[in-house]
């Protein structure tokens, strides 16, 4: 049986993101059980009904990726007690031209990091709520609300001896889930 192929989406465009940071770490922990692409959102010009009929190839590329993957793992920060701006334009651009939508049926999981205490639960809150209504497969738990700090990820960026019992089981739990609820 061959590997499942599993896009990751980062919700975050900078460059020092921990949540990219998270991300690739997260990888690392189950790279011989699933095939990882991150998928780049930060190139995708703001989505505009008016590209429905003739698309930009960023929208056409960004489709087609998420397509063509087996399940989705979003890792997101919290901007305002919401989702970051490239996020919801990355969910809006895959979800058109009405009735060509990408995301109908894949199953995803959400996790992310912040500095605070409740990490990125209100993020996720409000992601579940545009993904419910996109219709994909969302892992309702382990929930992955995880607080940035020292020792969460080590020097070689992986994850650190701390979180690693717990992460590695999340991401278990997720590709798990990706198996169970094959796209469709």
């Amino acid at each position: 049986m061959s590997k499942p192929q599993i896009g990751v989406i980062v919700g975050s465009n900078s460059k020092t993101s921990i949540n990219k940071q998270l991300a690739l770490a997260l990888v690392k922990l189950v790279s011989d059980k699933a095939d990882f692409e991150l998928i780049d959102i930060g190139q995708l010009p703001l989505y505009n009904r008016d590209f429905d009929a003739d698309s930009p190839k960023e929208y056409v590329d960004f489709r087609a990726k998420v397509a063509s993957k087996d399940g989705i793992l979003f890792v997101t920060p919290e901007h305002n007690r919401s989702i970051p701006a490239p996020l919801k334009n990355a969910l809006d651009v895959g979800s058109r031209p009405y009735g060509h939508a990408v995301w109908g049926g894949i199953p995803v999981g959400l996790i992310g990091t912040s500095g605070g205490g409740a990490a990125t639960s209100m993020a996720q809150q409000h992601l579940r709520n545009v993904l419910a209504f996109l219709n994909t497969q969302t892992m309702a738990q382990p929930e992955g609300f995880i607080q940035w700090k020292d020792g969460l990820l080590n020097a070689n960026g992986e994850v650190g001896e701390g979180s690693h019992k717990f992460l590695t089981g999340w991401m278990e739990q997720f590709l798990a889930w990706v198996n169970k609820h094959p796209k469709g």
